[in-house]
């Protein structure tokens, strides 16, 4: 791979946009091993986590929409960078979904809704903006 495509702002991103999705389930592994021990936390969830703090159930699912939205981004930097579409619009569209997923992370968790919806919000008009670079 030609190490010009390592400084490309998008894929840096996207990397970063990775370790956020490996990263989330953190908190609610720590909340669930916290109310119902270490080796209920280690061991095959049923998925059910109603009896959890109302935190513990948005850091569930803020990981669960990180998941959901990392295949998009992923998909969308990766044909940029492969038709040559990459350019400032791009890497900075790149960045402000990034933040917005690390915002919407925290908002979502923190239990603020109309926030958590805008913050969506701004973080899927970035991937409408690199989608346009791409097709424009």
């Amino acid at each position: 791979m030609p190490t010009d495509l390592l400084l490309i702002d998008e894929l840096r991103v996207l990397a970063y946009v990775a370790l956020l999705s490996l990263l989330l389930w953190i908190p609610y592994i720590a909340g669930a091993a916290g109310k119902r021990g270490l080796a209920a936390g280690m061991g095959y969830p049923t998925g059910q986590y109603e009896d959890m703090p109302g935190w513990v159930q948005r850091a569930n699912r803020a990981h669960l929409n990180m998941v959901e939205n990392l295949a998009p981004f992923a998909a969308l930097i990766l044909v940029a960078t492969l038709s040559g579409s990459t350019n400032d619009t791009t890497a900075l569209a790149a960045w402000v979904f990034l933040a917005a997923r690390i915002g919407h992370a925290v908002i979502m968790i923190a239990g603020i809704p109309v926030a958590r919806t805008l913050i969506f919000t701004v973080g899927w008009l970035a991937n409408l903006v690199i989608f346009w670079q791409i097709v424009a």
